[in-house]
């Protein structure tokens, strides 16, 4: 957490601007964050703020009208943000995960400019559905002239609420008799896409992930960005998942170094831990440490984006990704072991935070299904 001890001078002359106006934004944030929480609605005011400021195009390479800011840049601001506000932190991160992978794209293939560019004029939201469509996907794909009529139900998606393009999958079953998933983008204004109000949930309540629904929705032939075989691993995802997973987890390392500080500052007075709070102190301390070393270790193998796709890291990904989702909420939860009773009521943000954390784990993949990806490959190689 030192990262996050600034002087006023160093926010000057040593940080980037990115970070002094994220402590500054973040103080809405935080201001706002129960009443977010509690109403279980987006966070509509702080998404206006970081679009004023320009942070959805961030990360867009300046040469395409963006900040240019690193990979590793990225998921410090995350973290940072979720200091102030863990479901803010979570649905930009949704949005920044699909930014990494084009710009990966860009920087090696050179792809996927004009989007950039897009997102640097317009300041899009972009909406994945990517954790539960997976190898599968589902949907239904209808072939036409020109393109395609395109049918379904995409859950979990961060951000449907207040997000401009969804970037979704669909299988389809080609003139050979073989499944396939296409993978293209749709503007959430196109006729026949709705957002539904399910997003009625323990913990993140405020990352507007409501259902998206499909009904017929016309989709060109040239929106079609990949083609890929259905239930087979394909390399893309040595790309998505190598940006993906450690901007995303960055917000649950904020999430637990906030209950952490939250932990530290009460625990001490609190008198019926006054024999013991050492240990729970030092305990908690190597929680949080465990996490946020997996943590860089995930940003790390994305590498600032040099690096040529590989399962190996898809694998080694995936797994730190299991333990830092375990490790972030095992200190949330010894952080409220610190605090005793107080933590159990909705006054005090650890009960918030506990209940954000759980979300950590149900990110793609889930840890019995990352255990047998995981297990399966290893079993190979041997």
């Amino acid at each position: 957490m030192e990262e996050l001890q600034l002087t006023k001078k160093q926010i000057q002359t040593e940080q980037p601007n990115w970070l002094a106006l994220m402590m500054e934004l973040g103080k809405d944030f935080a201001n706002r964050a129960s009443h977010y929480d509690q109403a279980g609605v987006f966070v509509y005011e702080n998404y206006e703020q970081l679009k004023a400021h320009r942070f959805f195009s961030a990360m867009v390479p300046e040469e395409l009208g963006g900040g240019g800011m690193s990979h590793a840049e990225m998921c410090g601001m995350i973290r940072l943000m979720a200091h102030y506000c863990s479901s803010t932190a979570l649905a930009f991160s949704m949005h920044q995960h699909l930014i990494a992978a084009t710009v990966w794209k860009y920087k090696h293939k050179g792809e996927g400019a004009a989007l950039l560019k897009r997102v640097a004029a317009e300041q899009l939201v972009l909406i994945s559905t990517g954790a539960r469509d997976w190898l599968e996907s589902n949907g239904e794909m209808e072939k036409v002239d020109g393109g395609y009529i395109f049918s379904g139900k995409k859950y979990f998606a961060s951000q449907s609420a207040a997000g401009d393009v969804a970037v979704t999958s669909a299988p389809w079953l080609d003139n050979s008799s073989e499944w396939q998933v296409l993978h293209f983008g749709v503007s959430m204004k196109a006729e026949g896409v709705s957002v539904l109000d399910d997003w009625d949930v323990m913990g993140m309540r405020a990352t507007g992930s409501q259902a998206i629904q499909f009904e017929k929705v016309f989709i060109p032939d040239s929106a079609i960005s990949l083609i890929r075989p259905r239930g087979a691993f394909h390399p893309v995802w040595d790309v998505v998942l190598t940006v993906a997973m450690p901007l995303i987890m960055s917000a649950y390392i904020g999430t637990a170094e906030k209950a952490v500080e939250i932990a530290m500052s009460i625990g001490k007075k609190y008198q019926r831990n006054e024999n013991h709070i050492t240990y729970i102190a030092g305990k908690l301390h190597n929680s949080l440490l465990s996490a946020q070393t997996q943590w860089k270790a995930m940003h790390a193998l994305a590498n600032n984006f040099d690096f040529a796709p590989d399962e190996h890291i898809s694998i080694d990904m995936l797994s730190l990704k299991t333990n830092v989702s375990e490790a972030a909420q095992q200190t949330v939860f010894e952080a409220m072991e610190a605090i005793g009773g107080q933590s159990f009521y909705r006054k005090n943000t650890l009960e918030r935070l506990f209940r954000d954390v759980q979300a950590a784990g149900f990110h793609p993949l889930p840890k019995w299904d990352q255990y047998a990806f995981t297990g399966e490959r290893l079993l190979a190689r041997y």
